[in-house]
């Protein structure tokens, strides 16, 4: 279980930095900093911002009742693997023009990881508590 109560905090962690960052200064994190073309309006960037918060606030939650609930982790492994999914496939075939792809790449690479921890996380903690 420990190993599953570190990878949704590290899941946490990272979606709430991101999401923080992205909800409160969205324009001058995506123009500036990632060289995304401007958008005409930030709104719904923020939302995933603050959806991307209430995500790291679950997983705390989560990663603090482990021994009842470890199995809830898979809705953060099916959350970053489609995101993971997106972003990859954005990134191959739908970057628009004046844009940057690497901003993408790491996008899905970090979903990626996280999926990949979470996974393994959760087939730990399948053999240390089995769902009964």
């Amino acid at each position: 279980m420990a190993f599953l109560r570190r990878a949704l905090q590290l899941f946490a962690a990272v979606w709430a930095a991101c999401g923080l960052a992205i909800a409160v200064t969205p324009r001058w994190i995506l123009v500036s900093w990632f060289d995304q073309v401007p958008y005409p309006d930030y709104t719904y960037v923020r939302v995933c911002g603050i959806a991307g918060l209430s995500s790291a606030a679950l997983a705390l939650m989560i990663s603090r009742r482990l021994d009842d609930v470890w199995w809830w982790s898979w809705a953060f492994v099916l959350e970053s693997g489609l995101t993971a999914l997106v972003t990859t496939l954005h990134a191959i075939g739908s970057v628009p023009a004046g844009s940057v792809s690497w901003f993408w790449w790491i996008f899905a690479v970090t979903n990626i990881v996280l999926v990949a921890v979470l996974v393994s996380g959760i087939a730990r903690a399948g053999v240390e508590k089995p769902i009964a």
